[in-house]
């Protein structure tokens, strides 16, 4: 099962501040997703990744991007685990998106961008 690249979507308080801090530590924003108006943007440093989000997640949440998202879920129900949500899995294609919980209650995202 290969999950893809992976991240932590961050809640924050205050995007613009958020931003800031990342960007000392040498994150550039990724011009692809998000905007600082949409109060979500996503920062890389070379390999690492981290999601910046503003008044949309109760909590930090783990990112997975596979290629393809759907082989992943069947896969995971399969096995029996409980996904949470879910939007557009039962498609054949496009984007995708399936939510669960590791067994301490850790929220994870599975998102397929394409």
């Amino acid at each position: 099962m290969n999950l893809g690249k992976h991240y932590i979507a961050l809640t924050v308080k205050d995007i613009k501040a958020s931003k800031a801090f990342y960007e000392k530590l040498g994150f550039v924003q990724d011009q692809r997703w998000g905007s600082v108006e949409e109060k979500w943007i996503t920062m890389n440093n070379g390999d690492s990744m981290i999601g910046l989000y503003q008044d949309m997640f109760p909590q930090n949440i783990l990112t997975f991007n596979p290629e393809n998202a759907r082989p992943v879920y069947q896969s995971l129900k399969d096995q029996g685990v409980e996904i949470e949500s879910e939007q557009n899995m039962q498609k054949e294609g496009g984007p995708c998106h399936f939510a669960t919980r590791d067994p301490d209650g850790n929220p994870i995202l599975v998102d397929q961008h394409f």
